[in-house]
């Protein structure tokens, strides 16, 4: 595998996400389909100090001796390299697609496949089912915020922190909101809030000084989250219509 992504990785570890598929592919043998790497790494964006090494496994038996076969391997992975693996079987994917689509339109569109196969990419994937998991990703970051909110009068500092984190694991979905209704740009988190901000003609500018000013940060964080939360359910509105 000689894909100029995994430059990106410090050497010590490249040289464990290598060992690990040796280890998968002694641990399933022919039962192992496909070792993806997906996320940051796959899409651009990855930080060596902070970010996670995203590993996606598609087996087509996880038989409880072939997952104790890998386990140590798995376990040294994470613990050594930040290598946070998840275990798929291939036949459970389609039937799994309604309720996973924008984990599984991530993996689709931006991958590193390392050993095997990548089974995502005939993959079907319906427009109803982004929108019900969009608006759910959604409306559970705008009721997180507001007891985040409430606890901040005695830890002001955690709603920098937890509005850092809100904007993070929201660039999925935003992004794919982005794409169902026709103004995504590229998926990094600048671009979709920058691509946010135009559609809804919204002030985030918040959103880039969190550090220093977390309250603007939450504000702007709210009125974002507020305005694709009426955009999401106006697609839905139309799906009736």
């Amino acid at each position: 595998m000689n894909d100029v992504r995994l430059d990106r990785l410090p050497r010590h570890a490249r040289d464990h996400l290598m060992r690990l598929c040796d280890a998968l592919e002694a641990g399933f043998e022919r039962d192992l389909v496909g070792v993806l790497v997906y996320g940051s790494l796959a899409r651009g964006g990855f930080d060596p100090d902070r970010s996670d090494i995203d590993l996606v496994i598609v087996v087509r038996k996880d038989d409880r001796e072939h997952l104790l076969a890998v386990g140590g391997a798995l376990e040294l992975a994470r613990h050594a390299a930040r290598i946070e693996p998840i275990v798929l079987r291939l036949d459970e994917l389609r039937s799994a697609a309604d309720v996973f689509p924008l984990l599984y339109d991530d993996i689709r569109s931006r991958n590193i496949v390392l050993r095997g196969e990548n089974p995502f990419a005939g993959l079907q994937i319906l427009d109803e089912h982004r929108r019900l998991r969009i608006e759910q990703e959604l409306r559970e970051a705008r009721i997180r915020l507001r007891r985040v909110a409430a606890e901040s009068v005695s830890v002001p500092r955690m709603l920098a922190g937890a509005v850092e984190r809100k904007l993070k694991q929201m660039r999925g979905p935003l992004h794919a909101l982005a794409t169902l209704r026709g103004f995504a740009g590229d998926d990094d988190a600048a671009a979709v809030i920058s691509a946010c901000a135009k559609q809804y003609q919204l002030d985030l500018t918040g959103l880039a000084r969190v550090r220093d000013q977390p309250l603007e940060a939450y504000d702007a964080m709210v009125r974002l989250l507020e305005a694709a939360i009426a955009d999401v359910d106006h697609v839905a509105n139309e799906e009736v219509a």
